[in-house]
């Protein structure tokens, strides 16, 4: 089953009608803005496992009393 692939000519038909609706202008301000937004998610997830780890040597703090 072929059909899920995407080509270059599907590519560049996206591009083109992305470039249409936003304009050249637009588009690296989207970019940015989603650059922003990945590196918040990354640094969120980061500060999840961090307390994540404090938490479990808190616990085994609590065990050993």
């Amino acid at each position: 089953m072929t059909l899920l692939t995407i080509g270059t000519t599907e590519i560049v038909v996206i591009v083109l009608v992305v470039l249409l609706l936003f304009g050249g202008k637009k588009i690296p301000e989207l970019m940015r803005g989603m650059g922003k937004g990945v590196k918040s998610f990354k640094d969120g997830m980061n500060g999840i496992e961090e307390n994540g780890e404090k938490k479990t040597e808190k616990e085994e703090k609590k065990s050993e009393n």
